[in-house]
């Protein structure tokens, strides 16, 4: 009897290859989608992608969307609050795991998982140890579209904002660089794939700079 799973969903491509992974698993079966925005700016969190883009993305996938809203400036208590509050209410009807996209970093790992364990539930890594670089290769390979939204100016150039996670940029990225970006490196928008009943029509639009940091290249619709 396969298990119910709720997917930490960041809307990029680690998140679409962790769900394709758990769907072509029996043990699981996922039943919705969770990610967190914020408030003023109605777009996902870090990667800068907007509500309605994400919105798309789960009508594709198929799956409902649970929506954690988190105010501009969020501390930690704010975001295990919140969080707590929507995966409580999962909880109640019988989901008891959540899968996550992460690839390698052990201390993240293991404050999800405290933090689910206070809740009553689980962790799920489908994609846990893989090599980053084969990982990257499949995504391509797998007919998955990405393109990046954010990148960290203090790591990578932000002329890579808004370029297509292929083959081609995969060669590009600097030997420092993790070819997952799971350092932080990037954030990516997934718009077609496997996961997907239709590949959503997306391109770029305005580009911008917080922080004198994050670069951001505006996803749309069309």
């Amino acid at each position: 009897m396969s298990v119910q799973v709720v997917m930490s969903w960041s809307g990029g491509k680690d998140s679409a290859l962790a769900l394709w992974k758990l769907r072509n698993d029996p043990r699981y079966d996922v039943v919705a989608l969770l990610t967190t925005l914020s408030e003023p700016y109605r777009r996902i969190v870090m990667h800068g992608v907007r509500e309605s883009v994400l919105d798309a993305q789960a009508v594709a996938i198929g799956l409902p969307l649970h929506k954690v809203w988190l105010t501009e400036k969020p501390d930690n208590k704010e975001y295990e609050t919140r969080m707590g509050g929507a995966l409580t209410a999962l909880r109640e009807h019988g989901v008891k795991h959540v899968a996550h996209g992460d690839l390698f970093l052990e201390d993240v790992r293991a404050y999800r998982d405290a933090s689910l364990s206070r809740l009553g539930m689980q962790g799920v890594y489908p994609l846990w140890g893989e090599d980053t670089r084969e990982l990257a290769k499949r995504f391509t390979h797998l007919g998955f579209k990405a393109r990046l939204s954010c990148v960290d100016g203090e790591k990578l150039g932000p002329q890579f904002a808004g370029r297509e996670f292929d083959y081609v940029l995969q060669q590009d990225l600097p030997d420092h660089i993790d070819p997952c970006g799971e350092y932080g490196e990037f954030h990516s928008c997934v718009y077609a794939g496997p996961i997907f009943r239709r590949p959503l029509s997306l391109g770029n639009g305005e580009r911008l700079t917080r922080m004198n940091r994050f670069h951001y290249c505006d996803l749309l619709l069309h």
